[in-house]
């Protein structure tokens, strides 16, 4: 089986999959930026227009609780939020976008200020003092800034919002604290001691403006910020630790079964591989005459046969839910059961050594038709219980199946060559999958001697050529 050929073929293939290992350590992280990044520009375009739903929605509330054509004041400064969200968005893909959306939230806490503290022109009405703008619950609306940061995925941009609100609605209520016509708790307590009614006097007047309810804000955004920054923190490590999972299963797949990967990925590598016993069924495939296939071609012809039959062989076998245990040269051994417990292990594994034939058999079609060698794949098929678990030292370990069942699935495999047939499943298998349409399948059974066991097997003997009403069958298309 295992001629110089396929060991220079096996050697290069594990030097060009180390080399991919150390790329792919390589790349995961510059997927998960990329991942994340992704995330960042799905989550900037839902917050523009979850803006732009709020503007909306406010605007029409304006217009039916501000009288005309004050409400075309307003408007305008809809308008201008509205530009503060549409340059940032189509501009999040420029290099320097991130700087740009930081600097834009600046102006959108400006802006929503300004439309706050800044009374209409007197053309327009409103002829209110200014204090009174900072008794009303307009504060609210600058709080709807952190609601659309978060929906970012940005706890940076959480963070910048509430800063910037921090200090530009300081900056709007101190100066409109110090005008000179304001009055204050300070200048009317230094003319004399103030009762409680002078006091209830003084907060009803207009131009009275008390901290009171500035420090209020500071604290209420301030826990605000902390809050929304840290639920939008875990929120982006849950993300990054899912895309991440992903990338790691995606990765690992390519060099184990995907079914260990999920397991590796899920239970983790201490959780996982635990020895244990179990019914499994065991698959043997093996190319016939490889050696002499082989003997014309060049090794890298010789590579690309083993890459093409190993990708059709592995589909199959994944297609019916097993494991792809290890590659063997020209062949591989797969398991079904082993992973978790498949109660039609065996029913698996005897419709994935059928499909596989019919695969190889439509692969060989193909090749004949362009003047290559036609294939022939033998299959050997057991059941029963062995151990499952990791094998290995503590630099590398492998996930395998042990037991007397894994030698006699290799015999049956290695003794097609002498009985004839493509596909040799032994009693146990047949009586394991509990169907007689299965025993139908096969064309004859007998008694046979494996190499190194004392007592003799009844095995069912399956031909290469397709079963009755598989002949008309259109081929499925084939890479």
């Amino acid at each position: 089986m295992f001629d110089l050929a396929t060991r220079s073929v096996g050697f290069v293939s594990r030097a060009l999959e180390g080399l991919r290992s150390l790329r792919s350590l390589r790349t995961s992280q510059v997927h998960l930026q990329a991942n994340m990044r992704r995330a960042e520009l799905e989550g900037l375009q839902f917050a523009f227009y979850a803006r732009l739903t709020a503007i909306i929605v406010v605007s029409v509330w304006l217009i039916w609780l501000v009288p005309w054509p004050r409400d075309l004041y307003y408007g305008a400064y809809a308008f201008g939020f509205f530009l503060l969200g549409y340059i940032p968005y189509r501009l999040r893909r420029h290099r320097h976008g991130e700087a740009i959306k930081l600097g834009f939230i600046v102006l959108d806490v400006a802006l929503v200020t300004a439309a706050i503290l800044v009374p209409p022109p007197a053309g327009l009405g409103g002829d209110w003092p200014i204090q009174t703008r900072l008794r009303g619950q307009e504060f609210l609306y600058v709080l709807l800034l952190l609601g659309e940061a978060a929906l970012t995925y940005s706890p940076r941009r959480v963070l910048w919002t509430g800063v910037s609100i921090v200090v530009i609605w300081s900056i709007g209520v101190f100066t409109v604290y110090s005008l000179p016509d304001t009055l204050r708790f300070n200048d009317a307590a230094a003319e004399g001691a103030l009762t409680s009614a002078a006091v209830l006097d003084l907060s009803f007047k207009p131009a009275f403006v008390s901290l009171t309810a500035w420090y209020t804000q500071l604290v209420a955004t301030s826990l605000f910020t902390l809050l929304l920054t840290l639920t939008v923190w875990r929120s982006r490590r849950t993300l990054l630790n899912q895309v991440e999972a992903e990338v790691v299963r995606a990765d690992l797949a390519r060099y184990v079964s995907p079914d260990v990967a999920e397991a590796l990925s899920s239970r983790g590598a201490t959780a996982f591989g635990e020895p244990a016993t179990r019914i499994v069924a065991i698959l043997f495939a093996d190319i016939v005459g490889f050696t002499k296939l082989t003997e014309t071609l060049s090794p890298e012809r010789t590579f690309a046969l083993l890459r093409s039959f190993q990708e059709r062989s592995s589909a199959v076998v994944f297609r019916h839910g097993g494991t792809l245990d290890k590659y063997l040269g020209d062949g591989f051994m797969a398991t079904f059961g082993s992973i978790g417990l498949q109660p039609d292990a065996p029913t698996r594994a005897l419709a994935c050594a059928f499909e596989l034939q019919e695969e190889i058999e439509r692969w060989s079609r193909k090749r004949s038709g362009r003047g290559a060698d036609p294939l022939r794949v033998s299959v050997g098929v057991h059941c029963g219980p062995v151990t499952v678990g990791n094998l290995g030292g503590r630099e590398r370990i492998e996930f395998t199946v042990v037991g007397d069942v894994v030698n006699v699935a290799s015999r049956l495999e290695e003794v097609t060559r002498e009985i004839g047939g493509s596909i040799i499943a032994s009693e146990d298998c047949i009586r394991a999958a509990a169907d007689p349409a299965w025993r139908a399948r096969f064309r004859s059974s007998r008694h046979v001697q494996l190499r190194g066991r004392q007592q003799g097997l009844l095995v069912h003997i399956a031909s290469s050529s397709p079963s009755p009403g598989e002949t008309d069958r259109p081929a499925r298309k084939s890479d």
